[in-house]
């Protein structure tokens, strides 16, 4: 199409008079393109803004119809291309049909052209930067957006993001390496990530998992394709008037665009309640796309995942802050799962839900149709949910093992045991050949023997040593025996200002209790361990303790509270014990696995299940009589959970404990405590056949 044609349907759109020359050409240069007038969107963002400047429109909506008006003069339908006129008449009979070579009256001719080449370069480059730019601008646009909605950025999905289904969605990293400061974590690993696949992230605590989380998520690896959305749960959202429900609705960018976009134009209706023919038109494809997303159903979907979270209907309507730092954290999750991105970052997701949420969560992800990568030390989830586990070792390499958790633990040690077979035969026979070569080196007649054994050296490709994980050995000192009964519940009442979280509780608790609570987040199962340890009173009746009875309490609390110490644990040691010197306090935190440089590196630097550690070492020093463990195992890695089973069950003091893991409570305790109609009552069963009762309910539901 020539530029004059092009120049007057631009003028019969925006009228004869008062476009400026120079802005003209410029549209003109832009609408010569013609994948560029087959997008709409661009050709607005990029003429608009000449239009208002030349005061053909006033406002960017008058502009876009504008835009609409240009765009529908070359909507009609081509000519129909012209037979082409043979210069001479063919004798297709005299013909030699048989050779290969084209006709001369077929061929096409070369044409001379007037493009300047160079010119069009440039022209396609500066396409390409602009392109650039408005998508970068649009990426800025967003996170005003996000930031004003307080939204953190992390959960900026959009469909728009994964529209082109024929890209692989598979991620390759290779001969990667991550270093913190001169700690190197990683060393030339290759990872591959195949979509629809779901892989468990294991290691042990430290070595690095959630820093390569983030660096999968803030796309700082090679091999992760630009149009991947990937999503990294690791913070709760902040809190706003926002109720719960609102704030999972506003991850969805498209969503939120499409209803806004809606008001806007509704709110341009004239006084007999009608639209512009443009306005009218948009209006019906936002309400054609609304449809396509299946936006009425977006709240009913938002309510279920919460719902399975753990977040009564009545709960989901109350704002965001008034929650506390775990519940907040299940909003981010459940945000995440309700967003649906190709790529789901989850580290540690079980760590503030109750046993029901856990087994919601766990059937939820095995029907994920992206891809997951999570990091967690529950046995059980991993094998509930793992298609894959990736294992980052000892040597700082990462390997893969097909199959859930258990299997990987089988074909590690059998791996692990043929390759340390492999390797002590390698230097068996090592030693034999250098033992020959070091007995004759010097004896003329055996030196081709030598020389033949050195070369055999030489070609041998030497196998590594399999590198153990360092075993840690958890102890609890043996308390004093004390004359039972040591603690009694009595008739006790207790609750929250007007409403009560239980009643009529009488239990009690001696040197020989293994007591697991269990029951939803909410029904006081962290109260009570208050009420034992003496934090709170009861409101009614009384509870009996011997006047020597120590408690050690461990809490989530505490080990968050760690982050905010810029101090080593030597010093915080020191500092909670007045009195004790370094030496005995490093040798004590060194039994608890920080020892060396971990034992004078800054508190906020260590891992989750590093600052775990050292609050079990403050504990073990009190040389309790009752151990009261709110969510001991998380952030622990699996090797320190065997280890706590272990110290546990040879601890010769009671212990109570708050948790959802399976195998802790299953090695640990004898005893079932769970809530029921605000009372405390013990199970009479195995904790597998509570969880069981509670599966059949989850399936229910």
């Amino acid at each position: 199409m020539s530029v004059e044609v092009i120049k007057q349907k631009v003028l019969d759109a925006v009228g004869q008079a008062g476009i400026d020359e120079t802005a003209l050409d410029y549209i003109v240069g832009v609408l010569e393109d013609e994948h560029m007038r087959s997008d709409r969107d661009e050709c607005i963002s990029i003429i608009a803004p000449f239009l208002i400047d030349s005061g053909c429109a006033s406002t960017e909506e008058e502009a876009a119809e504008c835009v609409d008006r240009i765009l529908a003069g070359f909507s009609k339908k081509a000519e129909p291309e012209k037979k082409k006129i043979l210069a001479a008449p063919i004798k297709v009979a005299e013909s030699n049909i048989t050779t290969t070579e084209t006709p001369d009256w077929m061929k096409t001719t070369e044409r001379a052209t007037l493009v300047n080449q160079e010119k069009a370069e440039m022209i396609a480059a500066k396409k390409e930067r602009r392109s650039e730019l408005k998508s970068k601008r649009d990426e800025h646009k967003k996170k005003e957006k996000y930031e004003k909605a307080g939204i953190p950025t992390e959960f900026m999905v959009s469909r728009k993001d994964t529209s082109n289904n024929s890209k692989s969605k598979d991620i390759h990293l290779e001969n990667f390496s991550i270093n913190l400061g001169k700690l190197v974590l990683m060393e030339d690993c290759n990872v591959t990530l195949a979509h629809g696949r779901r892989y468990g992230l294991v290691g042990r605590n430290g070595s690095g998992k959630t820093t390569l989380l983030k660096h999968i998520a803030c796309r700082e690896l090679d091999g992760i394709p630009s149009h991947l959305s990937i999503l990294h749960v690791e913070q709760e959202v902040g809190g706003s008037d926002d109720t719960v429900v609102q704030c999972v609705l506003k991850a969805d960018l498209e969503r939120e665009q499409l209803l806004h976009e809606e008001k806007e134009i509704l709110a341009q209706t004239d006084k007999d309640g009608k639209l512009g023919t443009a306005l009218s038109i948009r209006l019906n494809q936002v309400y054609e796309r609304l449809k396509e997303i299946d936006a009425d159903g977006a709240e009913a979907r938002a309510s279920i995942i919460l719902s399975g979270l753990g977040f009564t209907p009545d709960t989901q309507v109350r704002p965001t802050k008034e929650f506390s730092g775990g519940w907040r954290m299940r909003v981010s999750l459940a945000r995440a799962l309700f967003c649906q991105p190709d790529i789901l970052l989850l580290d540690e997701p079980t760590n503030h839900l109750d046993l029901f949420s856990c087994l919601w969560l766990e059937s939820y992800l095995c029907n994920w149709r992206g891809t997951i990568l999570v990091v967690s030390h529950q046995r059980d989830f991993l094998n509930a949910i793992s298609t894959d586990i990736l294992h980052l070792n000892a040597n700082k390499k990462i390997d893969h093992y097909k199959g859930d958790f258990d299997t990987f633990d089988e074909v590690r040690y059998e791996r692990a045991l043929a390759l340390q077979k492999a390797f002590e035969a390698q230097q068996k026979r090592v030693k034999h050949i250098q033992t020959f070569v070091d007995r004759f080196r010097y004896n003329a007649k055996r030196a081709s023997l030598v020389q033949s054994r050195i070369k055999v050296l030489e070609r041998m490709t030497m196998l590594d040593e399999v590198a153990q994980d360092p075993t840690l050995i958890i102890q609890f000192p043996d308390p004093e025996d004390l004359i039972p009964p040591i603690m009694q519940f009595r008739d006790v009442k207790f609750g929250y200002g007007e409403s009560h979280l239980f009643h009529d509780v009488n239990v009690g608790i001696d040197l020989e209790s293994r007591v697991a609570l269990v029951g939803a987040n909410g029904t006081g199962k962290s109260t009570l361990l208050k009420l034992m340890s003496g934090e709170l009173q009861p409101h009614e009746g009384m509870i009996l303790r011997h006047p020597k009875l120590r408690f050690a309490k461990f809490s989530q609390h505490f080990v968050e509270q760690l982050g905010d110490y810029d101090v080593s644990p030597v010093e915080h040691f020191m500092n909670s014990f007045p009195g004790v010197q370094s030496l005995p306090a490093r040798t004590h935190l060194g039994s608890f696995g920080l020892s060396g440089d971990l034992a004078i590196r800054s508190i906020n630097s260590l891992s989750g299940g590093q600052k775990s550690r050292l609050v079990f070492a403050m504990l073990a020093w009190k040389k309790p009589h009752v151990l009261l463990l709110d969510e001991p195992t998380n952030h622990l890695d699996m090797e320190t959970i065997d280890s706590l089973c272990q110290a546990l069950t040879l601890y010769k003091g009671g212990v109570l404990i708050v948790s959802h893991d399976e195998r802790l409570i299953s090695v640990v305790c004898d005893q079932l405590w769970y809530f029921k109609d605000k009372k405390v009552l013990e199970y009479k069963g195995e904790f597998a056949d509570y969880k069981k009762m509670l599966w059949e309910q989850v399936k229910s539901d």
